[in-house]
């Protein structure tokens, strides 16, 4: 009889654990690349006509924030057509080109890393590694901008280059800093 108490009572906590999550819906905005299409982006943000844009998505995601927002910037991105002539499969840049991007906050501070160890550009994206890594962090500045929206306190983020070896060496140059506020966007 104690031992059925017992798996009642442990059921019950373990299944409050599992309703304890909360899932927010969020925008998360990416860089994407238009091959495939027909257009080019003028980016203003970063003073170039590129085949690529900064979009954004509607994402459902639970976990620790603003941590879990930078994981979702590399996510696979299937864009939805009507044209039976566009067969493009990916057209998420991080994950087209390899580019692994994660976040942690230390010391009240979101260290983003951007990871081009394995970095490799396909043969239709017509970018170079210097623009992808721009469009990233225009695409987390966005998102975090989003995300800032009604808090009270700036969030300091900084972003580093990792994996960046002898032949990749001047992206490390493309870390920065900045400080989100609710008042002003992005300083």
């Amino acid at each position: 009889m104690k031992t059925a108490i017992t798996s009642v009572i442990l059921s019950g906590f373990l299944g409050c654990l599992g309703m304890a999550s909360t899932i927010s819906m969020v925008p998360i905005f990416e860089p994407l690349s238009l091959h495939g299409t027909d257009v080019d982006d003028a980016i203003s943000d970063i003073g170039e006509t590129l085949q690529a844009s900064v979009m954004s998505r509607p994402m459902a995601l639970t976990g620790a924030f603003p941590e879990v927002l930078v994981d979702a910037i590399r996510t696979p991105h299937l864009v939805p057509t009507n044209n039976p002539n566009y067969k493009v499969q990916e057209t998420n840049l991080l994950v087209l080109c390899n580019i692994g991007i994660s976040g942690e906050i230390q010391d009240n501070v979101l260290q983003v890393k951007l990871n081009v160890a394995d970095l490799a550009i396909p043969q239709d994206v017509d970018l170079t590694s210097r623009q992808i890594l721009k469009l990233a962090i225009l695409a987390l500045r966005k998102t975090l901008d989003e995300y800032h929206r009604g808090q009270t306190q700036p969030l300091d983020v900084e972003i580093g280059i990792d994996g960046a070896d002898e032949a990749k060496a001047s992206l490390r140059d493309l870390g920065t800093k900045f400080v989100i506020t609710e008042e002003a966007g992005t300083n």
